[in-house]
């Protein structure tokens, strides 16, 4: 029986935890990371964070350095979650796919995901998902690979062979029809090099 998208995405991040910030794919990644630091706003009042694929739990630590927020992390990996738990003890985590979450309605100010939009089997599911747990004007920051249509075209029918769980590499306006259907509005787009970053508000 083949492995689902979920199943070969938690078994790959469960290998690569121990030495996550060691790893090729953490240096990389960092700058999608830096980017969304760069572009979040986080007001004192409005300060719920919920990281999508928190991985390590790295991104919420950058975060909090530069603003106060009450800072949730889930990821599809255990060992993921096991690390970021001993790491960082002044946030919550919890193993979750990104689809379906056990949190309450309107939980969030802020939802962000780093990189990983490409891995969630189901980015329709995602984005109702994101709509449920934000607050009313809250907003998700989405910042993931860029890649120009001629590659898109080129590597798309081979990303689901993937060891990692790559599902498919979006253009822009795909990722902006989900989150619109879902009921979101544009935000704020930006690119810089390989990196996409979307911004869209409940």
């Amino acid at each position: 029986m083949m492995k689902t998208y979920a199943q070969k995405s938690r078994e790959y991040y469960n290998k690569l935890a121990e030495g996550y910030n060691d790893s090729l794919e953490a240096r990389y990644t960092m700058r999608f990371k830096r980017m969304l630091l760069d572009e979040i706003v986080i007001e004192p009042e409005k300060n719920s964070l919920l990281d999508v694929a928190c991985g390590n739990g790295s991104l919420l630590k950058m975060l909090s350095a530069k603003h106060t927020l009450k800072g949730y992390g889930i990821d599809i990996s255990e060992k993921m979650i096991d690390s970021a738990r001993a790491q960082y003890t002044e946030f919550l985590f919890e193993v979750s796919p990104c689809e379906e979450t056990s949190f309450q309605d309107h939980s969030f100010d802020i939802i962000t995901v780093s990189a990983a939009y490409h891995h969630f089997p189901d980015v329709r599911r995602f984005a109702r998902e994101a709509y449920r747990l934000l607050k009313l004007e809250g907003r998700i920051y989405i910042a993931e690979i860029y890649c120009t249509p001629l590659l898109r075209t080129l590597i798309n029918p081979f990303v689901p062979l993937s060891k990692a769980g790559d599902v498919k590499f979006y253009a822009p306006a795909e990722i902006e029809a989900n989150f619109k259907n879902a009921g979101f509005q544009i935000n704020g787009f930006n690119r810089a090099g390989q990196v996409q970053l979307h911004v869209f508000r409940r």
